[in-house]
């Protein structure tokens, strides 16, 4: 297993992270079989786990406490905060009120003394990033976590962030999670330079591409939209849609480099990420034991220039396939009302 310092924090992590977001009722209900998967990964080698308070509504930082007992001091642990918990108001967001509540419940599920790398989910336009700084530096001298960054943060956010946090005295965020694959490459044009430039540690996740890069889905092939992802979201993978056909395009003539290469389509999927001089550490999410194993064999896969010049044959430097994440859109583009003048200003030019 290879190993990065995160960002400038002294930190060394593995170049491979164990995701959890499969574990529990959302994915892999049975914690027994879960906390056998987290005990593999780290006999791995891995010593670098992500898991969020939104996952299974908690369920999966449960998991994730009860199976690294007696093994917590070696794992560097993330976790998140961000989205929706539970009914009721200012239970969700980046303000400084919620994160203080947020971060106290994340310790009790994962019974630990302190987070690693607490994560901000998404960005919150309803929060000035001032507020949310603060109160992160504040946790970090409460030695409640150890240091702090943030998840699909367009490039523009991530500028703000530090230009407020250098500006206002104000501890930085030091990672990023972006999604980023060989179907989406979007971030290679703006997130992975940026990142670059102020020095942040970059964890990316969904190298499978939603499972378009798990071998499991073909051109021509069958697809059942009843079930799994596709049930939840049946554009994504409904084979009449343009956008799916090209990307079932790409996947046939990815999976001639993989042939040619001895490897599986999920192991080169891994891999492609590392290759980036970015990219400190690749999240991957199994469900099952199955599929760590067969993500874990292309732990150590190198991809040379050669083959990343077919790859860019295939899918262009910066560009997207797909829309990769599909969980959080910006409000410039949801909210109709900051995307139109109104009707009299219209009409006065």
């Amino acid at each position: 297993m290879r190993y990065r310092n995160l960002g400038g924090t002294g930190i060394e992590v593995s170049a491979h992270c164990l995701g959890t977001m499969m574990f529990g009722a959302v994915g892999n209900p049975d914690h027994e079989d879960c906390a056998r998967i987290i005990h593999a990964v780290l006999d791995q080698g891995v010593n670098f786990v992500d898991t969020a308070d939104m996952y299974s509504a908690g369920e999966s930082e449960v998991i994730v406490g009860k199976a690294l007992k007696g093994r917590r001091d070696d794992v560097v642990l993330a976790t998140k905060v961000h989205f929706q918990m539970g009914e009721g108001r200012n239970r969700s967001g980046n303000s400084r009120r919620w994160i203080v509540r947020a971060v106290e419940d994340s310790l009790r599920r994962l019974d630990t003394e302190w987070i690693d790398l607490y994560q901000v989910h998404r960005p919150d336009h309803s929060t000035d990033v001032e507020e949310t700084l603060s109160v992160l530096g504040d946790l970090v001298r409460a030695g409640k976590i150890r240091s702090f960054g943030c998840s699909t943060f367009p490039a523009e956010e991530l500028v703000e962030a530090h230009h407020v946090a250098e500006r206002r005295a104000l501890p930085r965020f030091r990672t990023e999670q972006p999604p980023y694959s060989i179907l989406a490459r979007g971030i290679e044009a703006d997130v992975l330079p940026v990142a670059r430039r102020y020095g942040m540690g970059v964890l990316t996740w969904s190298p499978l591409a939603s499972g378009f890069l798990s071998g499991k889905h073909r051109l021509g092939g069958p697809v059942d939209l009843t079930t799994g992802r596709a049930k939840l979201h049946p554009a994504r993978f409904d084979p009449a849609l343009p956008g799916n056909v090209a990307k079932l395009e790409a996947v046939e003539k990815l999976l001639g480099i993989a042939d040619d290469l001895g490897c599986t389509l999920p192991e080169l999927a891994v891999a492609f990420p590392l290759a980036h001089p970015a990219v400190t550490s690749v999240i991957i999410g199994p469900r099952t034991m199955e599929q760590f194993q067969s993500l874990s064999k292309g732990a150590g896969l190198v991809l040379d220039d050669e083959v990343l010049d077919r790859i860019d044959e295939i899918v262009a430097p910066g560009a997207n396939l797909y829309h990769p994440d599909g969980v959080w859109l910006p409000p410039a583009l949801t909210d109709a009302a900051q995307r139109r003048r109104p009707l009299g200003d219209r009409a006065a030019g």
